[in-house]
């Protein structure tokens, strides 16, 4: 990655990450309602997976909007530079605090290829492009997982975190869709 592609994703990161940390708590609390109805109306049989996450710090939502999902669920176990883990998500008893303030469920690790099993998978993102371009915070855990997926990739953002164009490397996966607290699902 050349030096002035890293300097606009990072002065990027920032400003969106500035924006969230600004939002009022009720705006956040009205969000997370709205996510967790459009989660609730997905069309995603009982029989399906849903690779999802839960929400942390200024991210869109909470972890209400897994209540919606009347299928089988899993969540990220971070295991360092490899591919992102997976595990079920079992209900909030079931989880236990890990790295960088996530929370993970504590059940049986199901391996990095878990993720090729899903219907759909949820992905955190700071922004997505019309194009589909996602960006994160920039560690890398998605940009490993992803290539692994066949299923449709939606990024979930708040409306304003949706931009004409977000700079992109090579190693981007792109995002068929993105879920936003006003328009719901959209694909790309």
């Amino acid at each position: 990655m050349t030096s002035a592609l890293r300097d606009r994703k990072a002065a990027l990161r920032s400003l969106l990450l500035a924006a969230r940390r600004s939002l009022p708590a009720d705006v956040r609390a009205a969000e997370a309602a709205a996510l967790a109805a459009h989660v609730a109306a997905l069309d995603v049989a009982p029989d399906q997976t849903v690779c999802a996450f839960l929400p942390v710090g200024s991210e869109p939502g909470d972890a209400s909007w897994l209540g919606g999902l009347r299928c089988r669920v899993l969540l990220p176990v971070v295991t360092g530079a490899s591919p992102l883990d997976w595990a079920e998500h079992t209900g909030t008893g079931g989880l236990a605090p890990a790295a960088w303030g996530l929370l993970e469920p504590t059940g049986p690790r199901l391996g990095a290829s878990a993720i090729a099993g899903a219907s759909l998978v949820l992905v955190p993102a700071l922004a997505v492009s019309v194009d589909g371009v996602r960006l994160g915070k920039g560690q890398g855990h998605y940009d490993r997982s992803l290539p692994l997926v066949t299923a449709p990739l939606v990024a979930v953002v708040r409306d304003s975190e949706v931009l004409d164009e977000v700079p992109a490397e090579p190693h981007d996966v792109r995002m068929n869709g993105v879920l936003t607290p006003s328009a719901g699902l959209r694909w790309l």
